[in-house]
């Protein structure tokens, strides 16, 4: 079955999308506006995209009145934001949180989202979650006719809880982040060690 995008809708070609390309990693994007009021919300559609330098890429739709939605509006403010990966552990309200909200009203508070200040120049982290990034805008892309607004983000610094270090020296991690498969989550589950090759 071959099928040509040119032919089907917007909903459609989002189906097709995130249910064949997976596991999509997912996290929090804690942003803050001009007053230091706090945003977090989750995200899927995001990925690394080069160590040198070293950069992560996400698209950042907009709210059900077309208004760029608050990690947009924050990102394109500050230039910064911390991306907090997710775990099982957090995963009923990282699910929460992705409800569209008035700007006024703080996902932290609402859905008892603790966080806490690990950098004083960056958005603080979701507490006790495996690791974070701290990030400053490096590009905004343009795409044509598209209501999504991809954003490269700098990392500059990256928080990881010990406890996930397997060897400090080697920089081995070990841990279960949630990742999105279609309208569902999902853990990475059984891991399998490449062959070595000849």
């Amino acid at each position: 079955m071959l099928i040509n995008y040119k032919d089907k809708t917007l909903n459609d070609r989002y189906k097709l999308m995130s249910q064949t390309i997976i596991p999509r990693p997912i996290a929090w994007i804690c942003t803050e506006d001009l007053e230091g009021n706090i945003n977090i919300a989750p995200f899927s559609y995001f990925t690394g995209l080069s160590s040198n330098p070293p950069t992560m890429i996400v698209s950042i739709g907009h709210k059900s009145d077309e208004t760029p939605k608050d990690t947009l509006k924050n990102l394109r403010d500050s230039k910064k934001c911390t991306i907090c990966m997710v775990d099982e552990a957090h995963l009923n309200k990282m699910h929460f949180s992705s409800k569209e909200l008035d700007s006024s009203i703080s996902e932290a508070e609402l859905f008892d989202i603790e966080t806490k200040k690990i950098l004083e120049d960056f958005p603080p982290m979701v507490k006790d979650i495996p690791s974070a990034f701290f990030c400053e805008l490096y590009q905004e892309i343009e795409l044509k006719d598209s209501k999504t607004v991809p954003m490269i983000v700098e990392i500059k610094a990256q928080y990881i809880d010990e406890k996930i270090i397997k060897d400090f020296e080697k920089l081995t991690i070990d841990y279960e982040p949630v990742a999105r498969v279609g309208k569902s989550y999902a853990l990475l589950g059984k891991k399998i060690e490449p062959p070595k090759i000849p």
